[in-house]
């Protein structure tokens, strides 16, 4: 019980940080934050922007299937 709700929690961490990343990456791309060289050039790593927005998506990705498969454990313990 105790790996699988820290599965969930593991799952809706990655969820999270995978959206903001997108968030972020789609800012800097739209120059919503500031000039994109600036920007860059202060807040973020040396990854290309579409680098940063596509692994964003992976990490959805991951956090779907981790969500199911803690919520198929969850479904295992009740029966």
């Amino acid at each position: 019980m105790f790996f699988t709700r820290m599965t969930w929690i593991a799952a809706f961490a990655v969820l999270v940080f995978g959206v903001l990343q997108i968030l972020i990456g789609v800012g800097i791309g739209q120059g919503m934050i500031g000039p994109i060289e600036d920007v860059l050039s202060r807040y973020s790593s040396p990854v290309p922007i579409g680098t940063q927005i596509d692994q964003g998506v992976y990490k959805i990705i991951f956090a779907v299937a981790l969500g199911t498969l803690a919520e198929i454990s969850f479904a295992a313990r009740r029966i």
